[in-house]
């Protein structure tokens, strides 16, 4: 599966915003930082995410980003067809190629469709606290 780069910033956006605890505000220059996304293009990302309806803007010095919904009730597929616009439609491909598009984009739509934000950010933490190097004296 390809996706765009907008794509694939927008998804860390909302993955960014998903680690940080419900109704804190986020700058975006700090997601910016941590997503190593470019500022400028983030700007316009979060903005159209908005318009989606998946974060919400406060401003002044405590302002910033964040969820408009818990994490557990976006999913990945959501996003991702947001930003890229896609519709559910066949692929062109001729015979005997169809069927196995269709198999592949219904797998696919499987995975992103269910996999919410809320699920990703408990897999990351937990990954990381594997890793945790733990010194006794």
């Amino acid at each position: 599966m390809n996706i765009s780069v907008k794509s694939d910033y927008a998804l860390q956006a909302i993955f960014d915003l998903a680690l940080h605890p419900p109704g804190e505000p986020v700058k975006i220059a700090d997601i910016a930082r941590r997503q190593k996304i470019p500022q400028k293009f983030l700007e316009l990302i979060l903005a159209s995410l908005k318009q989606g309806g998946f974060v919400e803007s406060r401003r002044g010095a405590e302002g910033g980003y964040r969820l408009a919904k818990p994490a557990g009730e976006i999913t990945v597929g959501e996003v991702l067809n947001f930003v890229e616009d896609r519709k559910k439609t066949a692929r062109g491909a001729p015979a005997p190629f169809a069927d196995l598009w269709k198999d592949v984009d219904e797998a696919i739509s499987k995975i992103v469709d269910y996999t919410t934000f809320a699920e990703l950010a408990r897999r990351w933490k937990q990954s990381q606290s594997r890793y945790v190097a733990t010194w006794q004296i």
